[in-house]
């Protein structure tokens, strides 16, 4: 583990004192909604990012592409407003955290916000607590992670930011800045790319006919589709393009 890895990884957190900011009042969300549609129809994530933290009382956003973290440099962050020292230090933990964690794991976080500690020496935003929020989602197979800086006086309401995340979810699927659809260079049919997403999760052609719930055989036949249609020979190979081009 590196030092900048040992100096952010999450510690326990201390209890915070402060305002709790509660749910908001009907009107207020419908007026939020109202505002959020306005801002999907002009494909503007920034804003509609912006509006979104206001509305649950964080300071900061960042939206990032967990698996895109794994390839280092701060690439994997979609549209952030967080100073970009923090982005490449969050950077960093996303993709060990990414690395560690099973498929079990990742599914039963999604929603749950997650509090962590930024070290003593980052520098952050005026009046910004040094606590942040995390919170898992999913757009299709594409895993993504919000997460939020936030006043040293306020403290978050997990209902509120789960709502949040939810329409993060809604609003991101459609806006084009998300990107969360995969650059294809070729042309492979979903239930191959299926295939090359579960192989790229360790799972065998057994195991993964179960899961689709078709045959073993009719498996290694997409696998064999896959490696014609990529110029690969082996099934390592075969993952190894699949990441390289953002399928999986």
């Amino acid at each position: 583990m590196t030092m900048i890895e040992t100096e952010i990884t999450a510690r326990p957190v201390p209890a915070v004192q402060g305002r709790l900011v509660g749910a908001p009042t009907t009107n207020t969300r419908r007026q939020m909604i109202a505002r959020l549609i306005n801002h999907a129809e002009c494909g503007h994530l920034a804003k509609a990012l912006n509006l979104l933290t206001q509305y649950v009382g964080a300071s900061h956003y960042l939206l990032a592409r967990c698996d895109r973290a794994q390839n280092g440099g701060v690439d994997f962050a979609i549209c952030s407003d967080w100073p970009f020292d923090l982005v490449r230090r969050i950077g960093r933990v996303m993709a060990d955290q990414h690395a560690k964690s099973n498929e079990l794991e990742k599914c039963i976080s999604v929603l749950q916000p997650a509090f962590a500690m930024l070290p003593d020496e980052a520098v952050l935003p005026r009046g910004v607590s040094r606590q942040y929020c995390a919170i898992p989602f999913a757009i299709g197979r594409v895993r993504l992670s919000l997460l939020m800086l936030f006043p040293q006086d306020v403290i978050l309401s997990r209902e509120t930011l789960r709502e949040m995340a939810l329409l993060t979810g809604y609003f991101a699927s459609a806006a084009p800045e998300a990107r969360v659809e995969p650059d294809r260079d070729c042309d492979l049919t979903e239930r191959e790319l299926e295939c090359v997403f579960w192989i790229a999760e360790g799972k065998t052609s057994d195991e993964i006919a179960v899961i689709l719930g078709i045959s073993r055989n009719t498996i290694n036949n997409y696998i064999t589709s896959v490696m014609r249609k990529t110029a690969t020979k082996t099934r390592s190979e075969a993952i190894a393009y699949s990441v390289r081009n953002n399928l999986v």
